[in-house]
């Protein structure tokens, strides 16, 4: 489980590593970094308005995306096969989940940012 202050001090330290590259690598640095940079609230809203399972598409997260849809299509078959209970309690497992997911979607986004950097400061 993501814990704020871990997530945050690994901000701070790879701030600092990127502070320590040559400028002519900060700049290259950055310009990889921003095509891949994702936002929090883009996250947030793909939850809020589509809880088919786009956020995890948008952080390249394809396995959750597909259990995701995966449950909904499932949920829907159980109303139609006239199994309503099943359906109900399947769907309330996915929007707990994805509801929880939705208000930590900050440091979730954080976190997926901190490994971008991670990532691209290993080049360096």
């Amino acid at each position: 489980m993501l814990r704020q202050e871990e997530v945050d001090a690994e901000e701070e330290a790879l701030r600092k590593k990127i502070r320590e590259l040559s400028e002519e690598q900060r700049v290259e640095f950055y310009r990889k970094a921003g095509k891949a940079v994702k936002d929090p609230d883009t996250y947030a809203a793909l939850n809020w308005f589509f809880v088919t399972g786009l956020h995890h598409f948008y952080l390249g997260r394809w396995q959750w995306g597909l259990m995701d849809i995966g449950a909904l299509l499932v949920a829907i078959g159980c109303f139609v096969a006239g199994l309503v209970l099943p359906g109900v309690i399947l769907l309330a497992i996915v929007y707990s989940w994805e509801l929880w997911q939705l208000f930590r979607s900050q440091i979730i986004v954080q976190d997926w940012n901190n490994r971008l950097y991670r990532d691209l400061l290993r080049r360096y």
